[in-house]
């Protein structure tokens, strides 16, 4: 059966983050270096975007590239950089194809110029596209995103913009990088390590982690559906009981 049809649309999360591990397990596997991995993820990517798309996810979050990569080899980083930049201009006609609006989020600033200027470009081309929103979480870490949260809200408070009994859960979303997304419903990790490391702690609170063994360049359409399946056969709670969630409120 077509686990498509498994999936019940009226369940469906609004806002799935994927930690895309595995890749240079995948290479290794292969007798081939850890970039060979990398430059093989991108179709598990694409079916991934294509998956969530075709279901009415309305937001899709990559973890791309985190603040503690950086401190990995010097030829793997500059491959990856390398590799956003041509996958970015690749991708560009099926963005457009599929109304796919690319975002970024994490310490943009620091990436080197070609994909700062690579990335501008196709988030601009591609801004008014309603499908899905694709961020791509590039130098980032959650840590990091919070104490920056933390510095402007302080400097709104100095300024007197903003008084500290005004301050609540809206407010710092409003601060975040993914301010214009909603929280994350399910969180999906390849490779099998079962950690989130760093990766968007305020917006997973109530999140579904979902952790599959599978190495992300083997990732397909299928594994994605599988998730969901597994997601939709959960009870969210949200710090409810059983018996409330079944008979709600009036």
């Amino acid at each position: 059966m077509d686990k498509k049809l498994q999936i019940s649309l009226h369940k469906v999360p609004q806002h799935v983050a994927i930690i895309m591990d595995g890749n240079g397990r995948w290479a290794k596997s292969k007798g081939m270096e850890r970039v060979f991995g990398h430059r093989n993820a991108l179709t598990a990517v694409r079916e991934s975007v294509e998956a969530a798309a075709e279901i009415g996810v309305k937001a899709i979050t990559l973890y791309a590239f985190s603040t503690e990569n950086w401190n990995r080899p010097k030829m793997e980083v500059n491959a990856l950089m390398n590799l956003l930049v041509s996958s970015l201009k690749n991708e560009l006609p099926t963005f457009q194809k599929n109304e796919v609006k690319v975002n970024a989020i994490g310490n943009l600033q620091i990436l080197p110029e070609k994909a700062q200027r690579v990335l501008k470009h196709v988030i601009e081309i591609t801004k008014t596209n309603k499908r899905i929103v694709l961020t791509l979480a590039l130098s980032y870490g959650s840590r990091e995103e919070i104490v920056n949260t933390i510095k402007n809200i302080s400097k709104k408070v100095v300024n007197n913009q903003l008084q500290v009994e005004e301050i609540n859960e809206k407010v710092i979303n409003n601060h975040l990088y993914t301010f214009n997304l909603p929280d994350v419903d399910l969180m999906i990790r390849t490779s099998g390590e079962q950690r989130i490391s760093n990766f968007l702690l305020w917006q997973m609170a109530y999140a579904e982690l979902y952790f599959t063994d599978i190495l992300w360049p083997d990732f397909r359409k299928s594994d994605f559906f599988d998730a969901i399946i597994e997601y939709q056969n959960r009870e969210r709670r949200f710090g409810k009981t059983s018996e409330q969630i079944e008979t709600p409120d009036e």
